[in-house]
């Protein structure tokens, strides 16, 4: 899908999220230390991210690193931690230029004091920012991510602003970390789950999955997931003659 597609009234995805998945197994494949291809990986984040302000997106949400990820070997956390604070300082500029939006969603208390420092720098500098939202999901789960709306929705209640009467499906989304539906979910790599990632959210989403490696993820095939999505019909519950009827 080109800009020049876009302009003639092809449908964008309001709200993008990718799973960015194997940049271990392209390391590996090239006789490379896993850390490589986090590396190589970070390449791609940047061109995904400057062609989907390009194009339109107007939210974009990376999942950079799960809850569940500090399991890993702590020679890989640790690398990782260092690739994420040294990411956000070098592009922190750069993004605040093109007007975008930058988000840190997920628990941030378990990152260190410095990296900490570094994300309310960046979240501060871009906060007014409107040409998209760039959601990093780093120390990220979708259950987790419901657990604290329902929890920020009981202290609510303690304290007398809310009614258990209140609480409803806009009530919970509300209180999550990202509160916009996904439109289109990508997921590099081949395998087929969603990995505890914005389980609220992706409940209609159009999914993709491609078997190509997130550092070899590459214009065209962000391209070739946002024709497949502007192809289909979504039909929420309903049927295609009632969409058919809406139109």
């Amino acid at each position: 899908m080109t800009v020049q597609n876009i302009q003639k009234g092809e449908v964008l995805p309001r709200h993008l999220a990718i799973i960015m998945d194997g940049n271990g197994r392209w390391a590996q494949q090239r006789g490379e230390i896993r850390v490589k291809g986090h590396k190589e990986g970070a390449n791609a984040v940047y061109r995904i991210v400057k062609h989907s302000a390009l194009i339109g997106i107007n939210t974009l949400t990376l999942f950079a690193f799960s809850s569940e990820n500090w399991k890993r070997p702590i020679t890989e956390v640790n690398a990782l931690m260092e690739l994420f604070a040294f990411s956000l300082k070098k592009e922190a500029k750069e993004l605040h230029q093109n007007n975008i939006k930058v988000r840190i969603i997920g628990d941030k208390s378990k990152f260190s004091k410095s990296l900490q420092k570094s994300i309310s720098y960046i979240e501060e500098l871009t906060s007014n920012n409107s040409a998209m939202t760039l959601n990093i999901a780093a120390n990220y789960g979708g259950r987790a991510d419901i657990t604290k709306a329902f929890i920020d929705i009981a202290k609510e209640i303690e304290s007398g602003n809310l009614s258990s009467l209140d609480i409803d499906e806009a009530l919970i989304q509300k209180n999550l970390y990202e509160p916009l539906d996904v439109d289109l979910l990508i997921r590099t790599g081949g395998e087929k789950r969603i990995s505890n990632f914005l389980l609220w959210q992706v409940a209609y989403a159009e999914i993709f999955v491609t078997d190509t490696l997130w550092p070899d993820f590459d214009i065209k095939d962000i391209d070739e997931a946002l024709d497949f999505f502007s192809k289909r019909e979504r039909r929420f519950g309903m049927t295609s003659s009632q969409i058919k009827e809406q139109k």
